[in-house]
């Protein structure tokens, strides 16, 4: 197989048409040795690309106009037209266009990921209020991709080069949390955590950290029951196949640096865990999809209404996330490699032995 072919093709969507998920990937996909790992392909439209395009002209950023994933140029950056029309682009305006096409745009390409044409994606911030409707009743991109791949359940996974947080709970009101902590709950995420950790991220023997729920861990009972009663039994359960421990304090488990001697963490919520791991994460951090048949990466921060259409938005995180999408194919097919019929895999080499043999009684 030739190098060219040997590269994964990553798929980007474009966020909020108004936010700056267009501009990261301009910046993103303008230095030319992307194209070394990747074949990017952006759904959105040439007229979009071009809009703010335009706002960057310190940037030369070139690309490929397709209708169909079959014919891409492997060697320049890909704009799969989603839509044919004139948009009117307001940056920074929250608008029904933002989130009308931003649905448009993700939905393409999870179709596209779904139907092999993309490896990968990588998806742009949307503002979830806004693309929400009759058409996407989800809180976000994580929900959606579950359900859209009928999977039973997925961890989003926040990732940097010093730290890995998985959440049991993502976008849920505090109030509703503790409804949400089961044993069942609590395993499948750690389930999912310990095979991704394997497969995604090359990991033989995952050591994971629970928290608590509740400040201090429970206190033995004294501040809440759900850690004697839900968390203990399913780490104890879990332990049967894999390196699990807690659960621990948060406050302390942070403070004192514990997270550096486990692969992740599995938090209880999202503040709980995203807020330290905003605050600690070493290097540029992402959003990475656990437990999906597919895999999809995304920057830790929103549409940056504030700053959109400035050309100031910073695209550290958005490029990570490229690069992480094209580490984790890769250690997914040397995953599925070594892990092939090892029967097969006798049996060649037995042969191999024999047609040795029978040489060397020549």
């Amino acid at each position: 197989m030739s190098n060219e072919l040997q590269k994964p093709v990553i798929g980007f969507t474009c966020g909020d048409l108004n936010g700056i998920g267009l501009e990261l990937i301009i910046k993103s996909l303008q230095d030319s040795r992307i194209l070394d790992i990747c074949i990017p392909v952006v759904f959105a439209s040439n007229k979009s690309i071009n809009f703010y395009r335009k706002s960057m002209p310190d940037i030369n950023f070139s690309y490929n106009s397709c209708k169909e994933l079959t014919r891409l140029n492997t060697k320049q950056a890909n704009v799969f037209n989603c839509w044919e029309e004139e948009v009117a682009i307001t940056p920074g305006q929250l608008n029904e266009i933002g989130g009308k096409y931003a649905l448009i745009s993700l939905q393409q390409a999870t179709q596209a990921l779904k139907d092999g044409h993309i490896h990968a994606m990588v998806t742009s911030p949307i503002h979830k209020k806004n693309i929400y409707g009759d058409n996407f009743k989800y809180s976000g991109h994580t929900p959606f991709l579950k359900s859209f791949f009928e999977v039973k359940d997925v961890v989003m996974l926040l990732t940097a080069e010093n730290l890995r947080v998985g959440l049991v709970t993502e976008h849920v009101p505090l109030a509703q949390v503790a409804q949400y902590i089961t044993k069942e709950n609590i395993i499948s995420k750690l389930r999912i955590i310990h095979a991704s950790l394997q497969k995604d991220f090359g990991i033989t023997k995952p050591k994971i950290a629970v928290l608590g729920l509740n400040p201090h861990a429970g206190d033995e009972g004294l501040v809440g029951n759900e850690e004697e009663t839900i968390i203990k039994p399913a780490i104890k359960e879990a332990k049967n196949s894999m390196l699990v421990f807690g659960p621990y304090s948060a406050d302390a488990f942070f403070a004192r640096a514990q997270y550096e001697k486990f692969d992740a963490v599995l938090a209880m919520y999202h503040d709980q865990g995203l807020i330290p791991f905003k605050s600690l994460a070493i290097g540029e951090s992402l959003n990475y999809t656990a437990g999906l048949p597919v895999i999809r990466t995304s920057p830790d921060h929103g549409t940056a209404f504030d700053i959109a259409g400035k050309n100031i938005a910073d695209h550290a995180s958005y490029l990570a996330s490229v690069y992480e999408a094209v580490d984790i194919y890769r250690r997914r097919m040397g995953y599925m490699e070594a892990r092939q019929n090892p029967l097969k895999k006798m049996s060649a080499r037995m042969f191999a032995n024999a047609v040795d043999e029978r040489i060397d009684n020549l």
